[in-house]
């Protein structure tokens, strides 16, 4: 009796959602998602039980991303080129290790110099976009992400079901 498990736990670990396993650069480039002009995102996870999404950020031209704020911890990783904030003195180049505590309201730009970047960004929660005056003027969360990746893949051939991949 002291080597059976329980029938409750062979269910929950049975039911568990699959591992995920994926080139994170992407051969097909529909795979990106639009997100604002030379903006994309290409999903890696979507985990809607804790609200934490992964992916890749990729912007093709220099200026200002965004202005914005997190409630969760942000980690992240540049795979291509460099970036920065207005509020810090610092630049991520390639190969750079970013973390970004809750609550801290910054500006993310990409230089003049810098061609393409890509960063790998883990982020929990929401991302609040603020104004001049640090007035909301929207978010995002992992519904929203999901959202916008379930309809730029039913327009571009991939199928609206492409992101469930990413769900978990």
């Amino acid at each position: 009796m002291a080597n059976e498990v329980a029938p409750a736990v062979i269910a929950a670990t049975t039911s568990l959602p699959p591992e995920l396993a994926v080139a994170a650069v992407p051969e097909d480039e529909r795979v990106w998602v639009p997100q604002a002009p030379n903006v994309w995102f290409r999903p890696l996870l979507f985990n809607t039980v804790t609200g934490q999404w992964c992916n890749l950020l990729k912007v093709t031209a220099a200026g200002i991303v965004s202005r914005h704020r997190h409630p969760g911890a942000v980690f992240g990783y540049v795979i291509k080129g460099k970036w920065h904030y207005y509020e810090h003195p610092w630049v991520a180049e390639q190969g750079h290790f970013v973390y970004e505590p809750p609550g801290e309201i910054h500006t993310l730009a990409v230089p003049e110099d810098c061609a393409e970047m890509i960063t790998f960004f883990n982020i929990s929660g929401a991302m609040i976009y603020l104004d001049e005056e640090n007035r909301n003027t929207g978010y995002e969360d992992v519904f929203t992400k999901i959202d916008m990746a379930r309809a730029h893949y039913a327009e571009n051939g991939l199928g609206a079901d492409y992101v469930d991949q990413f769900i978990r």
